[in-house]
């Protein structure tokens, strides 16, 4: 392709996203495929020779979409939003047109020196203090783009790292810093994302999870008893994350309660405000960040709700000598007769080159406005209230913590088993897509308003879906339509000695008897008939399906990460493997096993609630031979 055909192509493909967009609401959210289906509709190599461009795009739709995940669709509440916007996508297009890597000043000045202004107009616009901004040469603090949240915690975690090993070898220079390494303690809510628990463990440093009160913020008593009883035993206590909108529930940790803490004993907070910290722009909601002028260092994604697409990450620190003093090599070809007097980002991040981000960013804020960006956000909020006063006038449901901005918890009245049915169905019928949450062993379902295109009209419709579904599961479980029950909170002192893998994981399975957020995995958000379906197409009568009540086996299969195993995304093909290869084995002894036959029989149990499903035999569980056991991981 030639520039001449880029222009007419372009067109087309420019036309052809405005199509999707603008008819995205006709297409099922959650797509209707099975793990592994491309593989049958793409070559297994890729082409000798070049292909025209309408047969790669016309691909596109026969191949690409049948398997989308539809997130700028109104219909998706799952997880928290992924915005995009017509001015960040022309954004993106021309900065990646230019295709300047920005490592130093000297590599695409206006590369760097954008990004130190929209930083600078984005930091005031959420009304981070003046300290975290560079307005001034002397200026000590600064904002820069990242990847993700995930990174920027991680980056952060260095950078107090770094500083607190300083700190030690000041006093004691001849101690290693893998020694003191050893001794350090960072601290988060046990409601954090799991990039917390991701970032000690990158970091080789000791997390502790302290405990969250009745609204899901971590509680600064159990955080200073912590602080003290870890330098009580010679540990060295360092860096503390506190989260503004968590991922379960949208809880926010009170700044105003560790900030004190943390600076008495001289620890680094860093803020993930990954999703809330959009909000902010809105001055109604920056209740949330009274106490920021204890924080070391900020971050929040435009990249979630601000409607600059992935990735985009905003982080902002105090003091940026100590991001220099954790990332600063340099080699001589890397050295311009600038250094020392401009910004050269590399000593910001984890990676030596960077994307010009700053353009999206750039072209969202010019061409929205703080107005029309402040309007965009209370809309959301407003439909989440909406919903919200829906799931109230139903008296089957409940909202067990407050909802915050655009997200809603709420589930079923009665056993988790009830909640954890619903989404599944839901998801399986493919009309909206939602995700699960754990919070202090109650399992509830998040609802998020993802979609610029969101009405009110489909928040009243998808409530429709979710009550219609209610009603079909309730009958299944032989429920009296008036029926009523209480449920408990259960204290995190019991959760830890039910789970031994206690920690803040975004799980990929569907236990209700964990804290931890749970994912959009299939185990998680989908009933297995449709692999029991396809299990029997290819096997028939050569195995046998055995009804078994098991409860030992149901909390197996449901809390799959209580185990030593994580089951991922790729749970169900590794459950559908081992039954291929469990048939396989059973095949090759009558075949080919002469004086060794063996009556082997293989078994597919499966639990259920009701003697309704367990005739319906919807979920397979687990896969043995009874001679053999045969794993394909």
């Amino acid at each position: 392709m030639d520039w001449e055909e880029y222009r007419i192509r372009g067109k087309e493909v420019v036309d052809y996203i405005a199509d999707y967009m603008s008819s995205i609401r006709e297409r099922r959210v959650f797509p209707n495929v099975t793990p592994g289906y491309m593989r049958f509709l793409i070559p297994s190599s890729a082409p000798e020779t070049g292909e025209c461009f309408e047969s790669i795009l016309a691909d596109v739709e026969r191949v690409i979409m049948p398997g989308v995940t539809h997130w700028q669709s109104p219909y998706m509440h799952a997880y928290f939003p992924a915005l995009n916007s017509p001015a960040s996508l022309l954004g993106d297009m021309l900065a990646d047109a230019i295709g300047c890597l920005g490592f130093t000043w000297a590599s695409s000045p206006a590369c760097t020196e954008l990004e130190i202004i929209v930083m600078n107009w984005l930091g005031k616009m959420i009304g981070l203090p003046e300290e975290f901004l560079c307005t001034k040469p002397e200026s000590t603090g600064g904002g820069v783009i990242q990847t993700t949240a995930s990174e920027a915690t991680f980056v952060a975690l260095l950078a107090a790292r770094t500083e607190a090993i300083r700190k030690v070898k000041a006093n004691y220079p001849e101690d290693d810093d893998s020694q003191i390494n050893s001794l350090l303690v960072a601290y988060c809510s046990d409601q954090a994302h799991s990039s917390v628990e991701k970032a000690g463990l990158i970091g080789l440093v000791k997390m502790r999870y302290i405990e969250s009160d009745e609204n899901l913020s971590i509680r600064a008593d159990k955080l200073k008893e912590a602080i003290h009883r870890d330098k009580e035993n010679g540990l060295i206590p360092f860096f503390v994350c506190a989260t503004l909108g968590t991922t379960g529930a949208c809880a926010f940790d009170n700044l105003k309660k560790i900030g004190p803490i943390c600076k008495s004993e001289q620890l680094w907070i860093h803020v993930d405000a990954a999703y809330a910290g959009t909000a902010f722009i809105c001055p109604e909601f920056r209740k949330w960040l009274d106490g920021i002028q204890e924080v070391q260092s900020f971050a929040f994604n435009p990249s979630k709700w601000l409607m600059v697409h992935f990735d985009c990450t905003a982080m902002w620190v105090k003091d940026s000598s100590s991001l220099h003093r954790t990332f600063n090599v340099e080699p001589l070809y890397l050295k311009h007769e600038n250094s020392g007097l401009a910004v050269d980002y590399m000593h910001w991040q984890i990676p030596l080159s960077k994307r010009f981000r700053a353009l999206k960013l750039w072209f969202v804020l010019r061409n929205y406005g703080v107005k029309g960006l402040q309007e965009h956000v209370r809309r959301g909020v407003n439909l989440a209230e909406e919903f919200e006063k829906l799931v109230e006038k139903d008296g089957r449901f409940e909202i067990p913590y407050p909802k915050h901005l655009g997200m809603v918890v709420f589930r079923l009245k009665g056993e988790n088993e009830l909640t954890e049915k619903l989404l599944k169905k839901l998801n399986c019928d493919g009309k909206i897509h939602c995700v699960p949450a754990s919070l202090k062993g109650v399992y509830v379902i998040r609802f998020t308003v993802t979609s610029t295109r969101t009405t009110s009209a489909d928040i009243r419709r998808d409530w429709k879906v979710i009550q219609d579904m209610a009603t079909e599961v309730i009958r299944i479980f032989n429920l009296p339509p008036d029926y009523v029950h209480t449920t408990r909170a259960i204290p995190l002192a019991e959760i830890k000695k039910r789970t031994p893998n206690f920690g803040t994981s975004l799980l990929l399975s569907n236990s209700p008897m964990t804290p931890k957020i749970v994912n959009g995995s299939f185990v998680a958000i989908f009933d297995n008939q449709d692999l029991v379906q396809e299990f029997v197409k290819h096997f028939g009568n050569n195995v046998k399906l055995v009804t078994e009540e098991s409860p030992a086996l149901r909390r197996r299969i449901k809390g799959l990460m209580l185990s030593n195993k994580q089951y991922s995304l790729d749970s169900r093909i590794d459950l559908m493997n081992s039954i291929m290869a469990t048939i396989d084995v059973s095949s090759s002894k009558k075949d080919g096993g002469k004086n060794k036959q063996k009556s082997s029989e293989t078994r597919v149990k499966h639990h259920s609630l009701s003697s309704e499903e367990r005739n319906s035999e919807e979920v397979i569980e687990e896969v043995e031979d009874e001679s053999d056991q045969v794993h394909s991981e």
